[in-house]
């Protein structure tokens, strides 16, 4: 019995450990991610355009600004970019859902 329970008390262990670990990676890829297309804050929407192409959408929120969309796939898993422009067409806002 009491091999049974330290056998069930090391697999916690590992179990938590590896959960750590994986949120720890995951916080620095998104960390990465947001550095990356921080640099574009600030910079015209051409600037933009020229390093990220086309974007697969361009809408615009309920303040009237842009807002330029990029859709992505990575591993089957869907990766959206979406930069808020404003109306002398420099980036001003982005967010990123499922980009690695």
């Amino acid at each position: 019995m009491k091999k049974l329970l330290l056998i069930k008390f090391i697999f916690l262990l590992v179990f938590i450990s590896g959960c750590q670990t994986i949120n720890e990676k995951s916080e620095e890829i998104v960390k990465k991610e947001n550095e990356k297309l921080s640099k574009f804050i600030g910079q015209p929407e051409s600037e933009l355009k020229i390093v990220m192409g086309n974007p697969d959408e361009e809408t615009k929120d309920e303040k009237g600004s842009k807002i330029l969309i990029y859709k992505t796939k990575k591993y089957s898993i869907a990766c959206e970019r979406k930069f808020e422009i404003n109306e002398v067409n420099m980036v001003v806002g982005f967010t990123s859902k499922g980009c690695f």
